[in-house]
């Protein structure tokens, strides 16, 4: 069910340090981003916001978001943390799940998951250890976001939009939950840094069957195992 105080942030911008343009590379009949967009979507437990940059590059982000009813919020290039603090502010959201655009096999069932562990615990953060890599979301009060935003300074706390919340054990309260057994296969990667990340990923997410429902991660991790070691993690 949709949860109007939550918001599910998609952080994306065309000009990666590694592969630029991969947030528009074709996989699987559809663009990474598209992949991210779909798979966030049907978590069906919060609107879903893609946050991009100000920049000229980045309007073919905004135009893909648009194919998939997806709003854009945009904001600076390097200060994502300020980019998730505007989401945050002009959705009025409470809860802030945040997903990365380079992760094409977002466990879907893994929002829902942290957010009822966020609302019962009644903690500022709370993530997953165990999925494989990529395939996690962090979610967080956005009163703690927020705060973040007003005290961090250092660039690695403003480009990776968590790190000041996580690691700051007496500010904030932060949770680390065991991912459920089925899909906790640390061992494994599904991201997407560079061209042969990608190329790999289109290979797992064609094996996996991933179509016009997403599929499973559980099926995602079925199709790496077939591929063999390419999948670990170095």
């Amino acid at each position: 069910m949709i949860q109007p105080d939550t918001v599910i942030v998609l952080q994306a911008r065309m000009a990666s340090q590694r592969l630029p343009g991969k947030a528009l590379a074709r996989l699987a009949g559809d663009t990474l981003i598209g992949h991210c967009l779909r798979r966030l979507t049907a978590a069906a437990v919060a609107p879903v916001v893609l946050a991009t940059t100000v920049g000229p590059e980045d309007d073919a982000l905004a135009a893909e978001a648009l194919r998939y009813g997806v709003r854009t919020i945009r904001g600076p290039r390097e200060d994502v943390l300020r980019r998730f603090a505007q989401v945050a502010r002009e959705t009025g959201a409470t809860y802030v799940v945040r997903a990365t655009g380079d992760d094409p096999a977002i466990d879907v069932e893994g929002p829902a998951r942290l957010l009822e562990d966020l609302r019962r615990s009644g903690a500022d953060y709370c993530c997953e250890r165990g999925l494989p890599h990529g395939a996690a979301v962090e979610a967080v009060r956005a009163d703690a976001l927020l705060d973040a935003a007003a005290h961090a300074v250092e660039p690695y706390d403003r480009e990776h939009v968590t790190p000041y919340v996580k690691f700051n054990r007496l500010r904030y309260q932060v949770r680390w939950l065991d991912a459920p057994i089925a899909v906790r296969r640390p061992d494994l990667r599904v991201t997407v840094d560079t061209p042969a990340d990608l190329e790999y990923m289109r290979q797992v997410l064609e094996g996996a069957g991933d179509g016009a429902t997403p599929a499973s991660l559980a099926d995602v991790i079925r199709a790496a195992d077939a591929l063999g070691a390419r999948a670990r993690v170095a």
